[in-house]
């Protein structure tokens, strides 16, 4: 598959390329983002070399597409549809994201989502989208519940990371669901 760009009216989400590898591994440095995610601690500039040059065979086998997002100049985050299925069996994929401390707060992460949403359903054809997080991961289940995820429940010991098993919190999203956000339990 070839990489994509897609832009929003504040943001360039486009394929992670060595012009990034300073930027990512900045950003990382911040300990909430392997907290929640399965981003190594520490993380080196090594990690975030080695992070690119997966994002371009993701893109080429068509198994995953991650993004970079900048405003303007700024990276400010990351974000992807991970463990793509194929699409004549109906296809899924999995969202996830992680946004430098330093955009957190400025709505990029929910405007980047959308972006990454419609194209998903749109020219993947995807029948569903999964969000998943770690107990606890409170920011990012407000922004899919904002996306129009609707919750789903809690699976004991489903994430695996650095730290070993977590409880996750799973939320599913359909191309026909309206996309307004609906109470979550857990938020």
């Amino acid at each position: 598959m070839e990489a994509v760009r897609l832009e929003t009216e504040r943001l360039v989400l486009a394929a992670p390329t060595d012009a990034d590898i300073d930027a990512i591994t900045a950003a990382c440095q911040d300990p909430e983002i392997p907290r929640w995610t399965t981003v190594p601690s520490p993380y080196s500039r090594e990690d975030a070399a080695e992070y690119v040059r997966l994002t371009g065979e993701w893109w080429a086998d068509g198994s995953q597409a991650v993004w970079s997002v900048h405003a303007g100049e700024e990276l400010v985050g990351s974000i992807g549809l991970h463990h793509i299925t194929p699409h004549d069996a109906g296809g899924h994929a999995e969202l996830g994201y992680w946004v430098a401390a330093s955009a957190r707060g400025r709505g990029y992460l929910v405007e980047a989502a959308r972006s990454v949403i419609d194209w998903g359903f749109d020219e993947l054809g995807l029948a569903r989208l999964t969000w998943r997080a770690v107990v606890g991961n409170v920011p990012s289940a407000r922004a899919a519940r904002a996306l129009g995820f609707r919750y789903e429940g809690l699976q004991r010991q489903l994430l695996t990371g650095p730290r070993g098993r977590d409880d996750g919190w799973v939320a599913g999203l359909l191309p026909t669901d309206d996309r307004a956000p609906v109470a979550w339990p857990v938020l």
